[in-house]
């Protein structure tokens, strides 16, 4: 496409607003258009009687600089804070005790989370050749070829609950976990390729997931969306309705919208979708019914996030972690729960401490 042509992005979160900011940097004409009245999408931050709480993701991976780029571009970066090193540890629940995860050998051997036929598994892991399965098998299959039934249980499982809200039974591993995935593929194992991995993620300036920090804002999660969508000045369209994109000639689009009360229309060489699944199937499916059939089929499981204030002489143990994570075994009625305050500043008030639930 010319770059003299009109993109419109549907949908003001961070993903569709990054966007944007690419593509107006190349010289690109670019509108968005967000329902909401504010941008953001997932992202939503309260603050509230001395609390702030993020009601969405409370916090990312620099796994690139181009996060960095496009906060300093922003004007953000000096607001851009990253976890404590106190709240290194992540627990898991099992038999109603909370255990740190083991993040190496030495703490793997100390742990009381895996028994000790659970440990002799996971070394066993460089000795496990491929699977005939390929691109087909699920997370679960995949884990427990290579690392075993417990490590399933006890690791995998919660790690997806958390991150997913899913099945490791039926997720892909290679749409989940695509880099897991690549490891063996490309290497033959997990821990080969880890070691191997991290020559080729230095060459690209790239961190992995395990090493990469994790950031947050000073003002929450929110404020980041919101400082690209202030540098775009004007670009950027919120509160707006009744949305439908037709077809306007050969390779053109009329994207047509309700905002005030009015009916506008806007001419567009290219339309981006930045919006859930099932909403890009609404707004997509008279252009080809079988991708509309295959959004629809997309789950989106339902999690309600609560957010707790209490008093730190009213906790019975050091908030020495991110949080912790329950295994499904466990058969509790929740996920998981971040210790928020511990992991960044400014999210309780003076004495107290504040926990983010996620329930579903």
């Amino acid at each position: 496409m010319d770059k003299s042509g009109r993109v419109v992005i549907i949908g003001g979160g961070i993903s569709g607003l990054a966007t944007a900011f690419w593509l107006t940097q190349s010289g690109q004409e670019v509108v968005v258009l967000e329902r909401k009245p504010e941008v953001g999408g997932a992202m939503e931050t309260v603050v509230e009687e001395g609390f702030l709480f993020d009601g969405g993701p409370n916090s990312g991976l620099e796994t690139t600089s181009l996060i960095r780029e496009l906060a300093r571009a922003v004007g953000i970066e000096k607001e851009m804070v990253y976890a404590s090193r106190n709240a290194k540890n992540r627990y898991i629940l099992r038999n109603g005790e909370l255990h740190a995860l083991p993040m190496g050998p030495v703490s793997l051997f100390r742990s009381k989370l895996f028994s000790r036929r659970g440990k002799f598994r996971i070394l066993l892991e460089p000795f496990v050749g491929k699977s005939g399965d390929g691109y087909y098998q699920s997370v679960a299959d995949f884990v427990r070829r290579r690392l075993g039934s417990e490590f399933l249980d006890y690791a995998i499982n919660p790690f997806v609950s958390g991150v997913f809200s899913g099945d490791p039974e039926k997720l892909s591993v290679a749409s989940a976990f695509p880099k897991l995935y690549r490891l063996e593929e490309v290497y033959g194992g997990l821990i080969k390729g880890m070691i191997k991995g991290a020559k080729e993620r230095k060459k690209r300036a790239e961190r992995s997931k395990q090493s990469a920090e994790m950031f947050t804002f000073l003002r929450g999660m929110q404020s980041f969306p919101e400082a690209i969508a202030q540098h775009l000045q004007g670009k950027v369209h919120t509160g707006v309705g009744e949305l439908q994109i037709l077809e306007s000639g050969r390779h053109n689009f009329k994207v047509s919208f309700r905002k005030n009360g009015k009916r506008e229309e806007i001419q567009a060489d290219a339309v981006i979708s930045a919006v859930p699944a099932y909403a890009a199937a609404k707004l997509l499916g008279g252009f080809d019914s079988g991708l509309k059939a295959h959004l629809e089929a997309i789950d989106y499981p339902p999690v309600m996030v609560l957010f707790l204030g209490y008093r730190k002489n009213d906790i019975g143990r050091p908030l020495d972690g991110f949080g912790f994570l329950i295994p499904q075994k466990e058969e509790k009625s929740f996920l998981g729960a971040i210790w928020s305050s511990a992991i960044f500043p400014n999210r309780a008030g003076d004495g107290y401490a504040a926990f983010t639930l996620f329930i579903g």
